[in-house]
């Protein structure tokens, strides 16, 4: 590419950051870095009615999460600032008196009662809906009036009201429009701000971005924003229009499908590098085939040739089976590290601080089976808990009593209690407790379905003898004595 790439995430501070809108975020930067280019955070704040406190934090927070870094923008600066729209107000308005002076745009004292009624008239009688140019054709003198009323006015683009506008997008190829089915659309509104298309185009210039890649949802708004580049004799970026993102069902993507905001996302226990994985597959693939890449492999194979046209799915299964994979990738100290925050947030204060050094040895049982970090703290609950809560009643296996179930509890305990500390690992206690199972003429099932319900309370768990040489004997011998005196009560 012969001009320097230089891409822009501009998100508007309006809520927590949208898994689309992230995708969006991603895809340029995985252009940017692919292509030794520059990747721009410009926060497009004009819409000042809806912006929520804390917002941007929780953007730029949740790109930093994912390692998103970009090379302008909020917490970095950079040469073309102030990256926050508001701040570059009299940018949109120099740009807005160049538009009224070269005729391509007009002042408009049409009420929003007006408006509204218009667009309710229009969808009555079935007809397009859009503003319908009423002030465009004002007289010299019937502005004036207006302005000496002072009456309230929006600036209005002044439309081509014939021919096409068209443009190559890098995704979707050759895309037109009619320019008479695109109606005089605001640039700055009654309170002197900006519209999205006056300052994203002001701005994309301004910053000197050669490439737009945005979502598909703003392909409509593209033949207006091409207008406002030659209306303003500026040269245009390229355009490319990601694909869509839709639920299972096919329908727009909302709650129904899963968490949408990134943060809940982290909040669940996804880990980010799985969650750059599963988006980059929202529209990109390597080469149809691979599922599973870490995020530079991405990084260095992203190409927009290798985007595609149609929606692209969003399946939460396929998120949790790839957060899994990660989990079982991670290194035990890594994982353990990344589990401890789960367990301080939601375990009770008696069973805090963690042990980490105990955590270390837990966690290799438990890496198998974890799909997300937030699984971890109800996974691993009877590792730390001092006595536990379960029906006396799941201790009686199949085709035991609860006599034969109490003695086969007090053998084992009995049977542990002398075995040596150094002596108290997997291989050894499933040697001990076999021959007890032998002796009792208990199955398997039955003799060790009673101590995994008494040592944990659970019937699904990790391997057992494994799971009681982490606990170490205080803490089995302790649960078993506990298990006898349950059920010797029923």
């Amino acid at each position: 590419m012969s001009a320097p790439v230089r891409v822009r995430y501009a998100p508007s501070p309006t809520g927590n950051p949208h898994i689309g809108n992230i995708r969006t975020a991603m895809f340029n930067w995985l252009f940017a870095r692919r292509n030794g280019g520059q990747f721009v955070v410009r926060v497009e704040d004009t819409d000042q009615g809806r912006i929520t406190e804390g917002a941007v934090d929780h953007i730029l927070d949740g790109l930093e999460w994912l390692g998103i870094d970009w090379d302008e923008g909020p917490r970095v600066g950079g040469p073309y600032g102030p990256y926050f729209q508001s701040e570059r107000l009299e940018r949109y308005h120099a740009a807005a008196e160049s538009l009224i002076a070269s005729g391509n745009a007009y002042r408009c004292y049409c009420s929003p009662e007006r408006v509204a009624e218009l667009r309710k008239e229009q969808a009555r009688n079935k007809q397009r809906q859009g503003y319908d140019s009423h002030c465009r054709h004002l007289s010299d003198a019937e502005r004036q009036i207006k302005e000496a009323e002072g009456a309230t006015s929006v600036l209005r683009f002044a439309m081509p009201q014939t021919g096409a506008t068209s443009v190559e997008d890098s995704i979707r190829g050759h895309v037109e429009w009619q320019n008479d089915l695109t109606d005089d659309f605001v640039l700055v509104k009654s309170d002197g701000f900006p519209t999205y298309h006056m300052a994203v185009v002001v701005d994309d210039h301004a910053m000197d971005i050669s490439h737009v890649l945005r979502a598909e949802e703003w392909l409509p708004s593209t033949p207006r924003h091409v207008q406002l580049y030659r209306a303003l004799g500026i040269d245009m970026p390229t355009f490319g229009h990601l694909p869509m993102i839709l639920g299972s069902d096919r329908a727009k993507l909302s709650k129904r499908h899963g968490a949408t905001s990134l943060m809940e996302y982290r909040d669940d226990g996804f880990l980010p590098e799985a969650l750059i994985n599963f988006m980059a597959l929202l529209g990109w693939s390597l080469d149809g085939e691979t599922e599973v890449m870490t995020p530079d492999t991405i990084r260095d194979n992203f190409t927009l040739e290798r985007v595609g046209k149609p929606a692209a799915i969003f399946d939460l299964d396929k998120l949790q089976w790839m957060n899994g994979v990660y989990i079982r990738q991670t290194e035990i100290d890594e994982l353990a590290d990344r589990i401890l925050p789960f367990l301080e947030q939601e375990y009770p204060a008696r069973l805090l601080p963690i042990d980490r050094d105990y955590l270390l040895r837990i966690v290799p049982l438990v890496q198998e089976r974890l799909k997300t970090l937030a699984d971890a703290p109800d996974m691993l609950s009877y590792f730390f808990e001092e006595t536990l809560e379960y029906d006396p009643a799941s201790l009686i296996q199949r085709g035991m009593d609860s006599p034969g179930t109490h003695a086969a509890i007090a053998r084992a305990r009995a049977d542990l209690a002398s075995v040596p500390l150094a002596e108290f690992d997997h291989e050894n206690l499933e040697n001990i407790l076999r021959t007890a199972g032998q002796d009792l003429e208990l199955s398997g099932r039955q003799f060790f379905g009673a101590l995994r319900t008494a040592i944990t309370g659970r019937t699904a768990t990790p391997p057992l003898f494994e799971m009681m040489e982490v606990m170490g004997p205080g803490r089995v011998l302790q649960r078993l004595e506990a298990a006898a005196e349950k059920v010797s009560a029923l």
